[in-house]
């Protein structure tokens, strides 16, 4: 049986973009100009005796320190309004090794069910900058409308200084837009400070998420409770 010409085209043009195909790393795309951000979590603390509470577990000491809804960067505090973070670092003697997982500490806030940790992406969201001030709004010359800091149209203000963008005079304010670029830069501090996982040598420490929008100072009891690869404890945390 003669193949067609064409039919004989179609099965080499074939062959070449199956070759092309195999030649590229899968999951890579070259257009890509974000750079992954490695974990590396928070220098440890000289010795476990500079967090305000430790507890051992066989070989390992585990020493951590509640910040609350502070979120601790090597840049400077953040806060998170529906999260608690907590602060945990894992001490050995030279040469320990342990595979970590976030996923072994759960947390007991005034005798109440016990509160799995959270992924660091489900407090990105929610992380704010106590120090980041908004930009002031600038004028356009091509339109008299101002011009917020994300290249939207505000509405218009009187020389009185009233809303005039067509709603009531008492309405409340737009809501600030965080730009882009300032929340990338807020999610690059978290991610580097979040508790490194998997295989570890210690010490190695790092910020652990707790789901929790209540008022610290209404906090009584807290407990963290930890269940992993070097044993059980639970430690009983300052306020």
């Amino acid at each position: 049986m003669r193949i067609l010409p064409v039919l004989k085209m179609g099965i080499a043009v074939s062959a070449v973009c199956l070759c092309l195909q195999a030649q590229e790393q899968p999951g890579k795309n070259p257009l890509s100009k974000e750079v992954p951000v490695e974990i590396k979590g928070m220098p440890p603390r000289p010795t476990p005796a500079d967090y305000p509470d430790q507890a051992e577990v066989g070989k390992v000491t585990i020493a951590v320190e509640f910040q609350g809804h502070a979120v601790p960067t090597l840049q400077g505090n953040l806060t998170t309004e529906d999260f608690v973070t907590v602060e945990t670092a894992f001490f050995g003697p030279p040469g320990t090794r342990i595979n970590l997982s976030s996923d072994d500490l759960t947390l007991r806030i005034n005798g109440k069910k016990t509160l799995p940790s959270k992924p660091f992406g489900m407090v990105l969201g929610n992380v704010k900058d106590p120090e980041w001030v908004p930009p002031e709004p600038v004028v356009s010359k091509e339109h008299p409308n101002l011009i917020d800091s994300e290249g939207e149209k505000a509405p218009k203000q009187s020389s009185s200084g009233l809303n005039t963008g067509g709603g009531a005079n008492n309405d409340p304010p737009p809501p600030v837009r965080v730009p882009f670029a300032v929340k990338r830069a807020l999610s690059q501090r978290v991610q580097k400070a979040v508790l490194p996982e998997g295989d570890r040598a210690l010490p190695v420490a790092g910020l652990i998420f707790f789901e929790y929008s209540g008022k610290v100072e209404k906090i009584h009891t807290i407990e963290l409770i930890y269940s992993g690869a070097a044993g059980k404890a639970t430690l009983t945390l300052e306020r």
